[in-house]
């Protein structure tokens, strides 16, 4: 199957068409065109240097709140309070530290592909209420964090970082557990990573992730800025 070039159009062609999950190359990441490419089941992917490349996997690798397994240790962290978990107070922070992290030799969707312009686009779409962080500071330091977009009843993750043990893990484990409590239920890994596999995310067909994308769609966004429930609470509100 051809590869499509974008242009100046907001538009994809249908992600049935991608080879081996690329699906084009070229257009913008200007809020309009992310946004779609969410809504799309495609996200961007591609090192400096190169065009915009975006993709649609087929199988895609996702989470649900139901399948999060926690080990027993990373439970015993959490309980600790060693570290302060905030969500939407650092988000800049959080995508350099992502961006710089060391990867230990892996590619692609670690690291390298958050560009300078990657960044601005996602503090864009972060400003406007559909990027999130969740940072974990240890003595007033972020020593971790998460970045990703949401849109309806979903969550598309985009990558973590962590400078001390397990901060990432918990603050992984607690957006997943919020996301739950907000009725966000469908966390899209996009491909496969063993780090996310031990917290139980699966392969599922990018037919069955499609359908379950357009489901929740039908959800109104939560718009950020985003905090965590007080302790004890139960559900969240609008």
């Amino acid at each position: 199957m051809p590869v499509y070039r974008l242009g100046r159009r907001i538009e994809f062609p249908p992600v049935e068409h991608a080879e081996d999950g690329l699906l084009a190359v070229g257009g913008d990441l200007s809020p309009e065109r992310l946004l779609l490419a969410y809504e799309s089941g495609i996200f961007p992917w591609y090192d400096e240097g190169q065009p915009i490349l975006w993709h649609s996997p087929d199988p895609r690798f996702v989470l649900t709140p139901d399948l999060l397994h926690v080990p027993r240790s990373l439970r015993r962290v959490m309980r600790s309070g060693r570290y302060r978990l905030t969500m939407d107070t650092r988000f800049a922070e959080v995508i350099a530290g992502c961006a710089f992290a060391p990867r230990g030799g892996q590619s692609g969707a670690f690291g390298t592909w958050i560009t300078p312009e990657m960044t601005s686009a996602y503090v864009a779409l972060h400003t406007l209420g559909f990027a999130h962080s969740v940072e974990a500071c240890e003595g007033g330091k972020l020593v971790g964090g998460l970045y990703g977009v949401s849109l309806g009843a979903a969550f598309f993750g985009e990558s973590m970082f962590t400078d001390a043990p397990d901060a990432s893990k918990v603050a992984f484990v607690a957006l997943v557990e919020q996301l739950d409590r907000w009725g966000i239920r469908l966390i899209d890994s996009q491909v496969h990573t063993d780090h996310i596999a031990r917290f139980g995310a699966i392969l599922w067909p990018r037919r069955r992730y499609l359908a379950a994308l357009r489901r929740a769609l039908a959800v109104e966004t939560r718009k950020g800025p985003w905090q965590f429930d007080p302790p004890g609470s139960t559900t969240g509100s609008r």
